[in-house]
Parts: structure tokens; C-alpha cells; sequence
């Protein structure tokens, strides 16, 4: 079984990009060969770098099996007249491919019908590949793509060759005009030349290594050793850790080494903050600390060559990040000229969203709704400065009108929130108040993803949920719902931030007040007058959050599907209660009674449908005097049973619910080995599906039991 190799080599793809295209061609070489019945016998490698995205298959088929299919004609009625075959045996004796005198004879429930067995043969791995492969490679989705042949032939960047083979066999596949070969490249610089590819699999990489390109992992583990033979230079010294700048460096390089650089020391009194996003943002530069975390006049730059010998490139990068450093600098002091405060009222000039306004009309909403979340928490018991919040949300926008922030975007917030620090807010302010609020501002965007931490401080948090919450409503009224992949407003990333937050932070807040409040804010406004009349609000965004709750739950909590689905299915407003009540139900998982109960709420779920599908309507209210004893028993231990859950459900203490609600699986497991539920008499059916009606609806609080999967062990744990 021969290995597949494909490499698509063209000009450097931009670093951000490289990741997802190399998931998405594995993903689409996999579903092609699988779907071909070429499946490989190992899971897929990949080999990427700048110039290069390839694919490794180990082990598919030569070709693909033969496959032998009985396929059925016509009546025998219809294929035989007098004994002589009609045109319509004949007809399918063609399409077998055979004789009549060789069709087979096969009887149904309808009669006896003509049948052939035949063969198809399986084309040649190389065949298929070449044939298919091709529109696969088209379909990649970039971001930004170009075209240097013909408008109808768009690729990330020029493809300058394909390397496409089967063992040591070239693959014929044409992509772009560009025809298929064994021939790869080398590195740019130190190896540029045509590179042999002798056979697909461990010669490939070996071939490339030879040639100054190393594979992803190999590239990453030399540029952290890279980096830490040059930090040596500097006793005490380390480079600061930044997993996602390691990344960006990693996909631009194909051989990369490292040089130490310095700046002069006097740039140390600008913030840490401004100085890292020159080095890292603009730069592509690790800073350097030393062992207590402080700031070091030092960089490090990684390069796609070996080596620096006569610091040429180092006095390059020097002089470049000077110049940045003064840029900042300059504008870092042209911003003081004028506070925060004076700049609310330049929002006016600064667009929020065509549609929604400027962002001193969104200042002005955020306040608003900051002042209801912050009234909600206050009153739950929890220690909240309103004023703080108050002031925060009106200069949270502010920075958006600075030159530094203007120059380096990715500052936004934290810049205000610097301003906010130094600068005179109030003349009798008292200290902590001003940090609190220099907190809440630079803290206001926060989380920008999954990975990144929660606002310090509830002043933050409410902060960050307010500003969230009105963009989110704003869109949505507009009818710019996220769909697909389309989220141009990245309205999932906010809505994630704003349950993380609450989840986190653990918040009293209720989604369905917080968005119908966010709407309010709008009201009378002149975005108002454009919102969409056909989109129903409440329930888009409900859908919406459930689903962005399911994300949390799943893909960042780790609980299994049915246990997020059963607990979705109870009410989600609440996300703390909601995080808790998936807790209790994943920890009471491995209960032998609570698995015995989620059968029997299936069960009774099951017969309900049924039931009302027959049209046949339960009796209100229940008459005892018709129970028998199982019936009687489960109604009677039920009602002190549900007593004690809703009291637990009600403190928060679901565990202990769920546990109590255990306690009826014998009454239960009775009822249903006794009990005919759908008995003949009709008054006894409707008292029977009334008392599970009830018994459903008393214990639903926590979750619909009837979605939590009880057959086997696999979904037995978190």
C-alpha cells in the first residue's frame, strides 16, 4: 500500500493563515480518500511552512476494492411474454452487462422479479487522485485571496509547483496550469535550488531537511532553543513567554535562528504594556525580563537564516524599533494635552456602527445599562461600587481618540485605562477610586477569547458585560445575526465573553432582563427607527445564547453533550445556576437510583408524547380515590420528596436535590412494573397520565432527565 504525498508550494502565505488552510487540505485529502474507499491505514501528517502546505497519507490502496451489488429489474411478469423475453429484459440485460439466459430470478412480497449480480471494478488510486484532487485544493477558504492568471483561478498566493506522489510515483494532478512533479524547493536563502523528492513519506521530510526546511514541530523546538542561547547573554535574563507570538514566528520562518537586541533604557518609562505591543505586535519581537518579571531594554528577533555574524541585521531591527519607540513616546505625550474627560465629547465624531450611531451614543447606552447591573448586583448582596462604574463607562470610549491608540490598536482600553491612571479625574477623588476606575476601563474589553482571563474587579465585569451586551443588541435588532462562519461583528466572541464573565465572576444576572434592558437603552434613539421589523428578538437571541452556552459548557467546561443538553433544556437565563445544575448532574452520573430515574423520565416522556399526539388530555385535578396501591405509594412519597427538591433547588444546592429526587426510584420502578398506564377505561388513562405529568413537571427544574443517555458506559463521566 503506497504512501500519498502532496505538496502545494507557492509564495509566502501570510503567518495567520497558515494553521487553518493546512487543517482545512488534511480535512479535505481525508474526506476524499475515505469517501473513494482509499482510506490510509495511519492518521495523516502534515508539513507546513511559509512557502508549503503538504499533506502525508500513509498506507492508502493501490486502488480501490471491486464492489459486488445485486441490483434488481424488472417483474418477471413483465420481462417474459409467452416465454419469450420482452424489450424489457433485454433492456436490462444490457445495463448488466450480461446474457438473459444469465439473469437470476428473485422473489418479493410483490412477486417475482429479474436480478444480476454484477461487479464494479475499482479505479486506480492514481486515477482518482488525479481526477478529484484538483477542485479540493481550489476550494480552501482564505480570508484574502488573489489571482495572477486568470480571474477565475484564486489561491492565497502565486502557486509556483505541486508535488504529488504515490511512493515513488508521480501523481498526474494539474492545479492552476502548473502540472504536478517530484521536484520541491529548498530554503530561499540558504538552499535555493530545486529539491528531489525520492519517495513520498520519511524521504520527503528527510529531502527538505537537507535542504535548510524543517517540518512545524522541528522549527518550533529550534527557535525556543534559539531563544534561549541568546538571552544567555544577559545573566538573569529570560524571554517572556507568548505562545501566540512563538506561533506567528514559527509560521514565518522554515529554518529559523535568533539574535539578542537593544534599546536604550530611557524607553523603560513608557508602560510595559505600550512597549511590548511595539516589540510583539508591530515588530514580531519577544521582549526579555529579568527574574522578578521587570521589562529589560533588550528584544529578541527571530530570523529565517543562520545567523547574524556581523550584527548587521540586529543594528537594522535596533534602528527600526527605535523609531517605533519614539513614535509611541511622541504619542504618548501629544495625548496628555488633553484628559479623558475632554475627549467624551470628540465621540461624537467617531462612527460606532452605520447603522447604531456614534460612540458617545453608545457611551451614553453603556451607562445606562451599567447603572441597572449595577443596582441588580448590589442588591444580591454583593459589593459593588456604582460610582465607579458610573465613571468608568462614560471614559471607557474615550482612548478611541488618541493618537497612540490610533497608531497601535490593539492598545484600545488598555490604553484608557493607563490615561485614566495618571491623570486628573475628579478633583476630589479619592485614590483607590481612580484605580478602580483606571481598572474597570483597561480591563472593559477583556475576554477576547476562551483563553484570555475575566475583568479583575465587578466594576470591570459589569463594564465589560454592558459594552458587550449593547453591541450585541444593537446587531441583532438590526437583524445582523451571526451566521455560518459570518460574524463580521464578532458577535460570538462577545456573547462568550459575557458568559465567561458571569460564569467566572459568578453573577446574578439574569440574560433575558440583561438583553431586554440593552434593547431599552435604545429606545427613542435614531438607530431605533432601522432596527428590523420581521426579526423576532427575544427568541434569536435565546437561540443564541444557547448555543454560545453549549460552546461553554462542552468545548471549555468539558461536560458531555447529553448532560448540557438535559440541563438546556430546564432554562438557561441563570448562567451560574445553569453551570451548577450541569455540575450536579455530571457528578450524579455514576448513581445506580439517578440512572433508574433518567430511564424512567424517558419512559414517561415517551408515553406523554404519545399520548398527546392521540389527543387524549390528562385529568386536572387528580383523583386519589381511583389510584391503586403503586400509584397511591408514588403520589405519597412524591409530595414530601418534592417538597425537600424545591427547597434545595431553590438554595442552590442541586446535588443535594438530585439525591433526594433519587430516593423515588423504587415507587417508580413499582408503578411502571404494575401499572398500566394506557389501560381501556379512559378515566384511568387520563388519571395515570396526569400523575406522570405531574411527577415530570415537579422535578424539572434542574433537568429534562429523558436526554440524559443511560445505555452503556461511555457517557458515564465528565
Amino acid at each position: 500500500m503506497p504512501d500519498f504525498l502532496l505538496e502545494i508550494g507557492c509564495e509566502e502565505i501570510p503567518a495567520r493563515m497558515i494553521d487553518a488552510a493546512s487543517q482545512e487540505l488534511r480535512e479535505r485529502v481525508h474526506t476524499l480518500l475515505n469517501r473513494e474507499r482509499l482510506n490510509a491505514k495511519d492518521t495523516m501528517t502534515y508539513f507546513d511552512t511559509p512557502r508549503r502546505l503538504a499533506v502525508l497519507a500513509p498506507g492508502i490502496p493501490a486502488a480501490q476494492a471491486d464492489i459486488s451489488e445485486q441490483i434488481t429489474g424488472p417483474a418477471v411478469t413483465v420481462a417474459f411474454k409467452d416465454g419469450q423475453p420482452t424489450p424489457a429484459a433485454h433492456a436490462f440485460a444490457k445495463k448488466s452487462g450480461m446474457h438473459i439466459s444469465q439473469l437470476d430470478r428473485i422473489s418479493t412480497p410483490k412477486g417475482d422479479y429479474l436480478s444480476a449480480r454484477i461487479t464494479k471494478k475499482g479505479r486506480g488510486a492514481r486515477e482518482i487522485i488525479s481526477e478529484l484532487l484538483p477542485k479540493e485544493i481550489s476550494s480552501i477558504y482564505w480570508p484574502k485571496s488573489m489571482y495572477w492568471r486568470k480571474p477565475s483561478e484564486r489561491f492565497v498566493r502565486p502557486v509556483r509547483w505541486v508535488v504529488a506522489m504515490l511512493d515513488d510515483e508521480v501523481v498526474p494532478v494539474e492545479f492552476f496550469g502548473i502540472m504536478a512533479g517530484n521536484q520541491s524547493r529548498g530554503h530561499r536563502i540558504l538552499a535555493d535550488r530545486k529539491v528531489a523528492i525520492p519517495r513520498a513519506g520519511v524521504p520527503y521530510v528527510s529531502a527538505l531537511r537537507d535542504a535548510k526546511v524543517l517540518s512545524r514541530a522541528d522549527r518550533e523546538q529550534q527557535t525556543r532553543k534559539a531563544l534561549d542561547a541568546a538571552t544567555r547573554a544577559i545573566p538573569g535574563a529570560r524571554w517572556r513567554e507568548d505562545k501566540n507570538l512563538l506561533d506567528t514566528v514559527v509560521n514565518l520562518t522554515e529554518c529559523p535562528s535568533a539574535i539578542l537586541g537593544s534599546f536604550d533604557p530611557e524607553y523603560l518609562a513608557l508602560p510595559e504594556e505600550v512597549l511590548v505591543t511595539v516589540m510583539r505586535d508591530h515588530q514580531k519581537y519577544f521582549a526579555v525580563e529579568d527574574s522578578n518579571h521587570k521589562l529589560l531594554p533588550h528584544f529578541l528577533a527571530v530570523l529565517n537564516t543562520d545567523g547574524d555574524p556581523h550584527g548587521i541585521i540586529r543594528h537594522g531591527h535596533e534602528r527600526v524599533l527605535r523609531a517605533r519607540f519614539n513614535d509611541a513616546r511622541f504619542f504618548w505625550q501629544t495625548d496628555q494635552k488633553h484628559s479623558l474627560r475632554e475627549r467624551v465629547t470628540w465621540l461624537k465624531q467617531v462612527t460606532f456602527q452605520k447603522d447604531l450611531g456614534t460612540y458617545y451614543e453608545k457611551t451614553r447606552r453603556v451607562q445606562r445599562v451599567c447603572s441597572w447591573l449595577a443596582e441588580s448586583i448590589r442588591q444580591s448582596g454583593i459589593a459593588i461600587r456604582p460610582g465607579v462604574v458610573h465613571k468608568a463607562a462614560c471614559l471607557a470610549k474615550a482612548d478611541l481618540t488618541t493618537e497612540l491608540v490610533k497608531e497601535f490598536t490593539e492598545l484600545q482600553g488598555i490604553v484608557g485605562g493607563l490615561y485614566a491612571r495618571v491623570q486628573d479625574l475628579d478633583r476630589d477623588m479619592k485614590e483607590d477610586a481612580q484605580q478602580s476606575i483606571a481598572t474597570a476601563i483597561y480591563d472593559h474589553y477583556k475576554p477576547e477569547s476562551m483563553e484570555d482571563s475575566v475583568p479583575r474587579t465587578i466594576e470591570g465585569a459589569v463594564l465589560s458585560i454592558s459594552d458587550k451586551a449593547d453591541s450585541i443588541a444593537g446587531m441583532f435588532a438590526l437583524g445582523l445575526v451571526p451566521s455560518g462562519s459570518k460574524d463580521p461583528f464578532a458577535l460570538r466572541r462577545q456573547a462568550n465573553g459575557i458568559v465567561k464573565i458571569i460564569a467566572e465572576h459568578k453573577l446574578p444576572l439574569n440574560l433575558s432582563q440583561l438583553f431586554e434592558y440593552a434593547r431599552e437603552a435604545y429606545r427613542g434613539s435614531a438607530a431605533e427607527k432601522k432596527f428590523s421589523a420581521s426579526l423576532d428578538y427575544a427568541d434569536a437571541l435565546r437561540s443564541f445564547f444557547r448555543e454560545r452556552l453549549e460552546f461553554y459548557l462542552r468545548d471549555v467546561l468539558g461536560f458531555k453533550y447529553d448532560v448540557v443538553n438535559a440541563v438546556l433544556a430546564s432554562g438557561y437565563d441563570d448562567v451560574v445556576q445553569t453551570v451548577r445544575r450541569v455540575e450536579a448532574v455530571a457528578n450524579m452520573r455514576g448513581s445506580a437510583d439517578f440512572v433508574s430515574i433518567c430511564v424512567a423520565f424517558k419512559r414517561i416522556t415517551n408515553i406523554l408524547r404519545q399520548a398527546n399526539a392521540g389527543a387524549i388530555t390528562t385529568l386536572f385535578p387528580l383523583n386519589e380515590r381511583s389510584f391503586t396501591r403503586p400509584e397511591k405509594d408514588l403520589f405519597e412519597h412524591m409530595r414530601p420528596i418534592n417538597t425537600t427538591f424545591q427547597r434545595l433547588c431553590g438554595q442552590g444546592q442541586y446535588l443535594e436535590a438530585l439525591t433526594e429526587l433519587s430516593k423515588l426510584r423504587p415507587y417508580v420502578d413499582q408503578f411502571f412494573d404494575k401499572v398500566l398506564v394506557m389501560a381501556p377505561e379512559d378515566d384511568l388513562k387520563r388519571n395515570r397520565l396526569a400523575l406522570l405529568e405531574t411527577l415530570k413537571n415537579g422535578f424539572s427544574q434542574i433537568a429534562d432527565f429523558s436526554e440524559i443517555v443511560t445505555e452503556g458506559g461511555k457517557e458515564s463521566s465528565i
